[in-house]
């Protein structure tokens, strides 16, 4: 279920926001939106819905002169040149819940829009106020950036403001500074598949591959060990792939967080023979851990990995093996 712009404005003076509105005709670009709140002082915001070749989606909020070079960005954000798009119209009710022209950081309060990464104008922070559409285009409201980022941090979002005009280069020497807002888990749309790239050095035929994979398949998939105990390869591989699959992808991550974080409160409170419907009450501490604790993590390992990434790409050109 998505919110209303009435549930929004009340969002915002539960949260003492302080906030001004103003109603118009629906519009769909920042010209016909200045016509009505131009004149009013502060900045007005272009918002971009923006999609990767991996489904992954982006809010970019920007002040309106602020240019924004797409290509640039994908850069910065480690995706190559053409990396990122504008998300097809399909994707902004999908994942944000809002109409064309109703794209800004307020419609991430929706629960699809949890994985969505959001870019923010560090240009908002010089603005005594700026204008947003509050989840509908015939309103705008102003507030201070100070504000916004009140709002934010209420859903669990850390505001983070960058120079979206920026173009530092990106090389072996210099990774992608944006890295780390390439979020890691997605809501992937229905989207036509597309031919894997072939990898270099292996021309084995897609026969012979199968034939291999039966061969491997058929094989005993057990070794004995010393003392006649017999090992399980196959149960180990499982064990490695899915170990390689936790610790790979931050929301994965979080999830086994969560999930060991959980079994050990439930078996406590049960445990608790004085407790009444204890483990009615363990579900709901679990499940309220997982609310507030889940996006937080998920953030912070996001972060930890991106930065690992980094580094590691830093230390593997800049460290040479000395000559022998």
């Amino acid at each position: 279920m998505s919110y209303t712009k009435d549930q929004l404005l009340a969002r915002l003076k539960e949260l003492q926001i302080d906030f001004s509105q103003y109603e118009h005709p629906a519009v769909l670009t920042v010209d016909a939106q200045a016509k009505y709140v131009g004149d009013k002082g502060g900045g007005l915001s272009k918002n971009l819905f923006l999609k990767d070749k991996k489904s992954r989606f982006y809010v970019v909020s920007a002040l309106a002169d602020t240019k924004v070079d797409m290509k640039v960005l994908s850069q910065r954000l480690g995706l190559g040149k053409g990396g990122i798009r504008m998300a097809p119209e399909e994707a902004l009710g999908e994942i944000l819940q809002v109409p064309l022209g109703c794209v800004t950081p307020f419609a991430l309060m929706n629960e699809s829009a949890r994985n969505v990464s959001l870019l923010l104008d560090k240009g908002f922070i010089t603005q005594d106020y700026c204008f947003f559409h509050p989840l509908s285009n015939d309103m705008s409201i102003s507030l201070h950036a100070h504000d916004l980022d009140k709002f934010l941090k209420s859903i669990a979002r850390e505001p983070s403001y960058v120079d979206l005009e920026a173009n530092p280069p990106v090389g072996k020497d210099q990774p992608p500074d944006l890295a780390v807002f390439v979020p890691s888990g997605s809501i992937i749309l229905p989207e036509l598949p597309e031919k894997a790239a072939p990898v270099e050095g292996h021309t084995e035929s897609r026969t012979t591959a199968a034939k291999k994979s039966t061969t491997a398949a058929d094989a005993k998939k057990s070794t004995k060990l010393p003392g006649g105990s017999v090992k399980n390869v196959e149960d180990e591989s499982a064990v490695a792939a899915h170990q390689l699959r936790i610790f790979s992808d931050a929301g994965s991550f979080v999830e086994e967080i969560l999930n060991r974080t959980s079994n050990i409160l439930l078996s406590e409170i049960k445990e608790d023979s004085t407790r009444q419907n204890g483990e009615q009450l363990g579900a709901v501490v679990a499940d309220n851990i997982r609310k507030h604790l889940g996006s937080d993590l998920k953030n912070l390992a996001i972060m930890f990995k991106n930065t690992a990434y980094a580094q590691g790409f830093y230390a593997g050109t800049h460290c040479h093996p000395k000559p022998l």
